[in-house]
This record gives structure tokens, C-alpha cells and sequence, in this order.
């Protein structure tokens, strides 16, 4: 059916594509008819939210009455400590996705440009496409790389003009699970020209145990053109509540919050943010489960002689050497649900993410029972 309103849309929002979540449990109850259902799908945290978020949740339920703080002062101010920087450098959104398209709005209109490398995390090509900036796609590396199809900033920097006022690195990267180390990234910052931001997206930094990896926030006051966003999505398990925020000189941020939607961060999700900060008993044992149900699910992943990316993330990215939709479409079947990575010019590829201990063996078993019958 043709959309009659389509030419009634603004140019860069014509031919956008929609985000393509995870398939929800419910969904393919629905159209499979099978229940037990085992989700790896969305990153998510497995263990759920821990005991003291719940606590704030039940006891700012009476409160949904009343709109939420629209400063956020309390979450804030504890985001600040949590960083050593001071509130004025927080702005908080609903998911860090929507730091990332106020980032967009903010500062890309037609005629300027954004840089970002080729398999990144999908938002960022759809917050430039829909202000109508021009998208600089830099390739990523190949296959034999150390960092397989991760950034490469020397062909990221070669891409940066003076129309460039956003530079977009997720680190590490969703779906290669890649990252970039402390000197690679701060090298790169440092030969940015002032007027182009750099925008670090840390959503899986919680997860990462590599000595490589960088402390961004640290660097905020040496680099005044410098972005990071975070997310409670992942480690922290509150995906369901949508709460992020970005780190930046506080100038940016105050450009960013002349236009955050009011209240975009309601008063559920700011009591749990509140609560999940001050339970590190819990992010520990969260990014404790992941790694080593990573390492354990990249064992299992070789053992069945399957090509994979490794990870600082809670996901890994699976080559199958053929297009993987067969693979997909006979695991749903099985009740396990991964991730397709068509959409980020991956074919062959899925995106696991790391469940529980009994989780990963659902999928361990199922994906053998795939692989044994040829793949579907």
C-alpha cells in the first residue's frame, strides 16, 4: 500500500528504514506455538534487576501521579560522583539512543556531516539520515584484523572535514563487540579539529576487563569537543526503563538540554538509576556472570567449528560462512531467539547475546542440533 504522506515528510526521513529490534517472546509464541522461550536476542542482562532496584521501584509506584523530576537532580548528581564530574556535564535521556539523536538534532542539519565506522550500531546512521546530514562511512577492518570489522580510526580520520561536527565510535561496538584501546582513541581525539565531536557510546563499558580499554570521562576537561554516553540498559539491567545519559563539557550540555524533552526521563526509571548506582554488589556479580558465560559460550562456539568475533561485550557476533537466516529461522523454532545482522550488511552473520548458565545451554544444545542437520 502506497503511503500517501510520504512525499509530505521531510527528505531525510523518506527513505529511513525503521530500527529492527529483537523479536519479543511474545511474538514468536504467537507465530511458532512454542513456549520455554530462551531470548538472545537484545543484550540484555540475564539476572534481571537486583534487589534494591525492585525496593525503589515498589516504593515510587504511589508517585506516578505526579510528573518526575525534570532535573533529575538526585540521579544526576549521583551519575557526577560516579564519574568525578560535575552535574552540569550530565544529561540524562530515555536510553542513551536518545542522547545519541539529541546529539543529531542538535548539531547536523543538510550540508554538515557525521562519520562513523561501517558495521556500527544502527542508530547512528538513522538520527543522521533524519536531520538530513550526509553520512561519512568509513570502512571497517577486515576479517583478519586483530580487531575483526572493527573501527578504523586512521580511515575515520581521513573522512573528517570541516563540515564534520559529529564523529560516532561505540566502544566497545555493537554487533562486532570490538573496541578501541586508550591510546588509539585518545590519538584520535586529539587530532580532531574543535569544531567536530567526538561522540564515544560506552553502552557495554561496564562489561569490559581489558587494561587497554580507555576511561573516557577522565578526559572530558583535556578535551572539550569530547561525548560519552552510557546506558543502564545493559550491565545494570534496566532496559525496560529506557535511562541514559551523555558526558560532556558542560557547554554541550547545555545546548543538548535546551532540547531534551520535558521529563523524558520518568520517575520509575530515576529511582531505579538511583537505587542500581548505589548496588555495586550486584553490577559486579552481573559482569561477572557475563564473562565467564562468554568464555564458556565461545568455547562451545569453536568446539562446533564456528567463526566468532571476540568480545568485551555481552554478545558475540557468529560467522556461518553462508547466510545465516536458515540458522535464525530453525532456532526460533527450537525456541531460542539471536539476533540477524542483515540489516548491518552481515549476511552470514548472528549476534548471540550471553545468557545464564542455563540459558547458553539451551542454545549450545539447540545451535549442535542446527549445525548436525546442515544449518536449517
Amino acid at each position: 500500500m502506497n503511503n500517501v504522506y510520504l512525499n509530505l515528510a521531510v527528505a531525510g526521513v523518506r527513505g529511513l528504514k525503521p530500527y529492527q529490534p529483537g523479536k519479543p517472546i511474545s511474538e514468536l509464541e504467537r507465530e511458532y506455538g512454542v513456549s520455554d522461550i530462551v531470548k538472545l536476542a537484545s543484550n540484555e542482562n540475564p539476572l534481571g534487576p537486583g534487589p534494591a532496584v525492585l525496593e525503589a521501584i515498589a516504593d515510587e509506584v504511589d508517585q506516578i501521579t505526579r510528573y518526575p523530576d525534570g532535573a533529575a537532580y538526585e540521579l544526576k548528581q549521583a551519575i557526577a560522583r560516579r564519574h568525578g564530574v560535575a552535574p552540569e556535564c550530565v544529561t540524562l535521556g530515555n536510553g542513551s539512543n536518545d542522547v545519541l539523536v539529541l546529539l543529531a538534532e542538535a548539531f547536523l542539519q543538510p550540508g554538515l556531516e557525521a562519520v562513523y565506522s561501517q558495521y556500527a550500531f544502527a542508530v547512528y546512521p538513522i538520527a543522521v539520515q533524519a536531520v538530513g546530514a550526509t553520512a561519512q562511512v568509513a570502512p571497517a577492518f577486515d576479517w583478519e584484523s586483530p580487531q575483526p570489522l572493527g573501527h578504523d580510526l586512521k580511515a575515520m580520520g581521513q573522512r573528517v572535514s570541516e563540515r564534520t561536527r559529529l564523529v560516532f565510535i561505540a566502544n566497545p561496538n555493537n554487533p562486532t563487540g570490538t573496541w578501541v584501546t586508550a591510546d588509539a582513541l585518545e590519538g584520535f581525539v586529539a587530532s580532531v579539529p574543535p569544531q567536530t565531536l567526538v561522540v564515544v557510546d560506552e553502552a557495554y563499558a561496564d562489561y569490559v576487563d581489558d587494561p587497554t580499554y580507555p576511561s573516557c570521562p577522565d578526559w572530558l576537561e583535556k578535551y572539550p569537543n569530547l561525548v560519552v554516553t552510557r546506558t543502564f540498559s545493559k550491565a545494570f539491567g534496566l532496559a525496560g526503563l529506557r535511562l541514559g545519559y551523555a558526558l560532556s563539557n558542560p557547554q554541550v550540555a547545555d545546548i543538548l538540554n535546551r532540547i531534551r524533552q520535558p521529563f523524558n526521563v520518568n520517575s520509575i526509571a530515576q529511582a531505579a538509576g538511583l537505587a542500581a548506582l548505589g548496588d555495586p554488589e550486584y553490577l559486579a556479580r552481573s559482569v561477572e556472570t557475563n564473562n565467564r558465560e562468554r568464555d564458556r559460550l565461545a568455547a562451545a562456539l569453536a568446539e562446533l567449528g564456528l567463526r566468532f568475533i571476540p568480545s568485551v561485550g555481552n554478545f558475540l557476533l557468529v560467522d556461518f560462512g553462508a547466510p545465516a537466516q536458515p540458522v535464525y529461522e530453525a532456532l526460533l523454532r527450537l525456541a531460542v531467539i539471536v539476533r540477524p545482522v542483515a540489516n548491518y550488511g552481515l549476511p552470514d552473520c548472528l549476534r548471540i547475546s550471553v545468557g545464564t548458565a542455563e540459558e547458553n545451554g539451551r542454545l549450545i544444545s539447540a545451535l549442535g542440533k542446527v549445525m548436525g542437520e546442515g544449518g536449517a
